[in-house]
């Protein structure tokens, strides 16, 4: 049975570990608080990283691809206008109050 790290063993963070350790399994819970720990800017750098890592569908890519292109061109062909962000945050945010 493979030994599971536990937090309460370890008195440096999971990227001080040694090598010995770095090839021990971790159990989620574990992995959760330890990123939890880490500053923000260093928790969304891995979530980018972990969400571009998810396998991607290449027809729902493509279907993305094609629905940019296609506001794009509403826009610039004046079919449609934009709205500026801040005016629209206004408008949800007093829509759901």
């Amino acid at each position: 049975v493979p030994h599971v790290l536990d937090p309460n063993e370890h008195d440096v963070p999971f990227w001080e570990w040694t090598e010995r350790e770095a090839h021990m399994p971790l159990s989620i819970e574990t992995l959760e608080a330890e990123v939890l720990g880490l500053p923000p800017a260093e928790r969304a750098r891995l979530l980018e990283k972990l969400i571009s890592s998810l396998d991607v569908d290449p027809c729902i890519e493509e279907a993305w691809a094609a629905e940019v292109e296609r506001r794009n061109a509403e826009i610039e062909q004046g079919a449609v206008s934009t709205v500026p962000g801040p005016e629209v945050l206004a408008r949800l945010k007093a829509e759901f109050q």
